[in-house]
């Protein structure tokens, strides 16, 4: 039980700090929405052949997107920490492992092992209801 909650602690700040790094990752497509939103007003027309409205709303929409997606990764991964920490929402967490396997090669290691220990039989028992806190004391003991 100590070994189980151990790591479940540990994969928590996994998820803490994998969620961390995708938000500022998810950042990067501001530098392409920039240069798409100065194509489309017209900023980049000082040469001789300026490139068309339609690449910069191409820009600003696929920066858009990426943008949208990594952040609801990062906040789907930092509850996901959150609910491992608290042992509820065991399928959230199992889906979100699966998810962070997509994502080389931190998502992967972090990915693999939360499925490797949420497989674990006690570890299942922790989330249904047998909610031991991590300093490994039950809740009504305090």
């Amino acid at each position: 039980m100590n070994k189980d909650l151990e790591h479940l602690k540990w994969l928590s700040i996994g998820f803490y700090v994998y969620a961390g790094l995708t938000a500022l990752f998810a950042c990067f497509p501001f530098i392409h929405l920039a240069i798409g939103i100065a194509i489309v007003t017209g900023q980049l027309d000082e040469g001789k052949n300026p490139p068309p409205a339609a690449f910069g709303w191409l820009f600003v929409g696929a920066a858009s997107i990426f943008i949208v997606i990594g952040w609801a990764i990062a906040i789907c991964s930092f509850l996901a920490g959150k609910y491992i920490k608290q042992q509820k929402h065991y399928t959230f967490i199992f889906v979100m492992a699966a998810v962070a396997c997509m994502f080389a090669p931190l998502g992967t290691v972090l990915g693999v092992f939360t499925i490797i220990v949420l497989l674990r039989d006690s570890v299942k028992a922790l989330f249904e209801g047998q909610n031991y806190q991590f300093d490994n004391t039950p809740p009504d003991w305090k």
